[in-house]
C-alpha cells in the first residue's frame, strides 16, 4: 500500500504572529508542512508537520522531520511543568531557524496567546516565560541591563542549545532569574529533561553510557539520511550522541561523543577544557577545538576572547593541574569574540577552518 504524503513549503513569513499561523495550520493538517530549512524534498509523509535542520557543531545538517503528535505533546509538557496557564505568554529571542525558537511559538499556541517577538527589539516588555541560551544570559549578566530586567521578570526563563557552567547558573540565581535548565535535541522536539528531570512522558536510560530517550517528543525520521536515522533509533530509543548517567533518576550530561578527542592517544574531553578555564577565568571565554595533525593526530587548541591580561603560561598552567600534561594546548589563538552558531553554540568548524589556514600560512 502506498503511503500517502503531503507538500512541504518553506516558511515564508518573517513576524511571530504570521509563522504561528501557518503552524497552526500544519499542526491540524489544514494546511502543508513546513520547512524551517533548506531541504530539496517537496512532499512529505503525512504525519509530518515541520522538518528543521539540525544545529550540531560537526557534520552535515540533518533534515528531522517532526509530526504534530510530538510537537504538540512537547509544548503541553513544558508548559505543564512550568505551571504555565491558559493566557500567559513567551517572548521569542531566539531563531526560527532552530527547534527551540519553534517551540516558543508552539508553547504560546497552546496557551492560545501570541509570542511577543522580541529578535530584532533593545527594549523588552513584560512575559511570562522566555528561553534563551547560555550565550544571552551571559550577556544578560554582564552589561545588557534591559535583557536582564525582562529575564527577571519571567515566571521561568529556560536555557539550553548549549552547556551551562555552574558559574553562568549561580550569577543567574543571584540575580533573581528563576532559570530551568533544559537538554534535548532537534529529534526530540528540543528539550525533554528539565532541570534534570524527564518531561511527563519522556523517558530515559542509559545504554552502554550513551542517553537513550524514549516518548511521544521524538522524531519520525532524518528525512535526508534514513539509514542513520535507523542506525539511532532502536527499539523505539533514540540513541543519543550524549554519555550520561542517572542518579536516583535524575540525569547526568557528562559529555558529548563527538567533544572527546584521542591526541597523542590519549582521550582529552573538551567540555572539560571549556569548565576548568571558565570556572577560574570568568571573564575570558573559552572554545577548545581540535585539528587533525601527523604527529598528534588530532592536536589540541584553543581559542581565547577577552581583555588582554591573561597569559598563555596561566592558562597551560591550569589545564595541567586540573588535567593533566595532555591538556596543554598545542595553539592558543587569541580572536576578539569566539564565532557562534546562530542558536550561540560555539563554531567548532569555523574555528577549526581559521585554525588550518593560520597554520598553512606559516
Amino acid at each position: 500500500m502506498e503511503k500517502r504524503t503531503k507538500a512541504l513549503h518553506p516558511v515564508n513569513a518573517t513576524s511571530a504572529s504570521e509563522v504561528m499561523g501557518e503552524l497552526a495550520k500544519a499542526l491540524s493538517g489544514s494546511g502543508p508542512a513546513l520547512a524551517f530549512c533548506q531541504t530539496q524534498s517537496a512532499v512529505v509523509p503525512e504525519p509530518i508537520s515541520i522538518v528543521v535542520a539540525t544545529s550540531g557543531s560537526s557534520g552535515p545538517a540533518k533534515e528531522v522531520a517532526l509530526s504534530a503528535k510530538a510537537l504538540i505533546s512537547s509544548a503541553r509538557a513544558s508548559n505543564k511543568f512550568l505551571g504555565a496557564q491558559f493566557g500567559d505568554t513567551w517572548s521569542l529571542l531566539l531563531p526560527l531557524t532552530h527547534i527551540a525558537g519553534i517551540n516558543v511559538l508552539l508553547r504560546s499556541l497552546e496557551l492560545g496567546t501570541t509570542a511577543i517577538d522580541l529578535r530584532n527589539l533593545r527594549s523588552y516588555p513584560k512575559a511570562d516565560f522566555s528561553a534563551i541560551v547560555p550565550t544571552q544570559l551571559f550577556r544578560a549578566l554582564n552589561g545588557d541591563t534591559e535583557m536582564l530586567s525582562h529575564l527577571q521578570s519571567c515566571k521561568a526563563v529556560l536555557v539550553g542549545g548549549a552547556a551551562l557552567s555552574a558559574e553562568l547558573r549561580g550569577q543567574a540565581f543571584a540575580a533573581d532569574i528563576n532559570l530551568v535548565a533544559t537538554y534535548g535535541m532537534t529529534e526530540t522536539c528540543g528539550g525533554c529533561v528539565y532541570d534534570a528531570r524527564p518531561l511527563e512522558g519522556v523517558e530515559v536510560e542509559i545504554r552502554n553510557n550513551r542517553i537513550a530517550i524514549k516518548g511521544s517528543v521524538l522524531a519520525s525520521t532524518y528525512l535526508n539520511n534514513q539509514k542513520e536515522w535507523e542506525a539511532n533509533f532502536v527499539d523505539g530509543w533514540f540513541l543519543t550522541q550524549d554519555l550520561g548517567s542517572l542518579n536516583s533518576g535524575e540525569l547526568i550530561v557528562e559529555n558529548r561523543l563527538d567533544e572527546l578527542i584521542i591526541t597523542g592517544g590519549e582521550n582529552l574531553s573538551l567540555q572539560a577544557v571549556a569548565e576548568v578555564l571558565s570556572s577560574n577565568f570568568p571573564s575570558h571565554a573559552f572554545a577548545a577545538f581540535g585539528v587533525k595533525d601527523a604527529e598528534w593526530g588530532t592536536a589540541f587548541y584553543l581559542a581565547v576572547a577577552g581583555e588582554p591580561g591573561l597569559s598563555d603560561f596561566e592558562i597551560c598552567q591550569r589545564l595541567a593541574d586540573a588535567l593533566g600534561h595532555i591538556a596543554k594546548p598545542k595553539k592558543i589563538l587569541r580572536l576578539s569574540k569566539l564565532p557562534l552558531t546562530a542558536i550561540g553554540k560555539i563554531d567548532r568548524a569555523a574555528l577549526i577552518e581559521f585554525a588550518t589556514m593560520e597554520r598553512g600560512a606559516q
